[in-house]
């Protein structure tokens, strides 16, 4: 067939439609084979779009456009004719034959004029950046080795151009006033949609209760800081307060099943493992990959998994089935400076645990005033599932792993009395 049709290909079992976040190619461009042409945000995660077939492709969405699984998005032209320049850039791509012994290399006629034709685009060359991207740069001259391109490969995106603009704005070179004031809008992405929706059904439907506590951090703020290097030197990892976390979290969970528990109609489903997502920042939202049965899980295996889900997130690559199935999350508000939030739960979990920044506060211990790094913590839960008596418990039992974590070692007991057998 001449012409191929491009259909929206399914994401996922439960979703229906997605969204154009950008497209890479202009229309009526040549574009080749498996190249990618388009990155298309799902309610989960931003997926790319590569092309059936080389040909010269026309457009049949904008950016932005919410379409759904198996409408047309572009046709190809198969039988358009290729550009010439693209000819002889792959005519231009093997290496010339070696000469026959005894004969002279050819000569290639009157080089000088094809490289000095040629000179303009070397000074110049392409930016790497989606169609809408290029045109807000060209418009505002913006410098683009100063910014780092937040789409797949590096790409500069809308959004980042976006946030240049805002940065100079923010450093005016001559301040003034009764200047030009200006607003802008852009259509939310359907990651956004999604957690907004996710975030306000929540709010509504569940019966949501905070609980807080204090960690004295020093315990393992000392174990960092002396085995740190070593940990790093064996495991290629850096020893964080997250696998800490983890530990202490899945031993409470175990304790108190009904927060790693769900509703599910009239039913309440535990589990006997704890898969824990890890809110992670990335540029399309937050996201929450999901470590896979992190109760058998070791302090490295935990830093590993959460560098690599982390990483893939961030750059978009991250994956539906990596982010599906969590029974229970851990947020750290701390890294952006927060000293106290309430997190919302995470649908269809029952409770969400909140960590915020350290702080060096004067504390009471054996009747005298010291300095100690204190976090506070917060334990967002369902009432309907989770009591007071729970939800307080299991708080506390995470307080009592942190501020001992040789405890950690021993399935939360003290190991005194594992030794002494009590």
């Amino acid at each position: 067939m001449p012409i191929v049709e491009m259909k929206v290909p399914s994401p996922g079992e439960s979703i229906t439609e997605v969204q154009i976040a950008a497209w890479l190619v202009q229309d009526g461009d040549w574009v080749e084979k498996d190249q990618v042409i388009a990155e298309i945000d799902s309610d989960k995660a931003t997926l790319e779009l590569p092309a059936e077939t080389s040909g010269r492709i026309t457009l049949k969405a904008a950016e932005g456009d919410v379409v759904e699984v198996g409408q047309v998005v572009c046709l190809i032209d198969t039988d358009a004719p290729a550009p010439a320049g693209h000819k002889k850039k792959k005519e231009a791509t093997p290496p010339p034959p070696a000469p026959a012994p005894g004969e002279s290399a050819p000569t290639t006629p009157d080089p000088a004029p094809q490289m000095a034709s040629a000179t303009p685009a070397a000074e110049a060359p392409r930016v790497k950046a989606t169609p809408v991207a290029q045109n807000m740069i060209s418009q505002h001259g913006i410098d683009t080795t100063k910014i780092n391109g937040s789409g797949s490969g590096g790409r500069i995106t809308k959004r980042d151009v976006l946030q240049a603009l805002s940065e100079d704005q923010s450093h005016p070179a001559t301040p003034s006033r009764g200047g030009k004031r200006h607003i802008r809008r852009e259509k939310m992405s359907m990651l956004r949609r999604k957690i907004s929706q996710r975030l306000v059904a929540v709010k509504n439907q569940t019966a949501m209760l905070t609980t807080f506590n204090e960690v004295n951090m020093q315990a393992i703020m000392d174990i960092r800081k002396k085995y740190k290097p070593v940990f790093k030197e064996k495991y290629g990892v850096s020893l964080g307060f997250m696998s800490f976390f983890t530990k202490a979290v899945t031993e409470a969970l175990a304790l108190f099943p009904a927060v790693n528990a769900r509703i599910e109609g009239d039913e309440i489903v535990y589990h006997d493992y704890a898969d824990i997502g890890i809110a992670v920042s990335s540029p399309k939202g937050l996201m929450v990959p999901v470590l896979r049965h992190a109760e058998a899980m070791s302090f490295a295996e935990i830093e590993r998994e959460i560098k690599r889900l982390a990483t893939k997130a961030r750059t978009g690559k991250i994956t539906l089935q990596e982010m599906e199935g969590g029974t229970f999350t851990i947020t750290n508000g701390g890294v952006f400076g927060s000293m106290l939030s309430t997190p919302i739960i995470n649908p269809p979990q029952s409770a969400i645990l909140g960590m915020h920044n350290i702080v060096e506060r004067p504390v009471a211990e054996n009747g005298q005033v010291v300095i100690r790094p204190v976090m506070y913590v917060a334990l967002s839960y369902d009432h309907r599932i989770i009591d007071g008596r729970e939800s307080v418990g299991f708080l506390y039992k995470v307080k009592e792993m942190l501020e001992n974590p040789e405890r950690m070692l021993f399935g939360g007991n003290d190991p005194v009395e594992v030794l002494l057998g009590l």
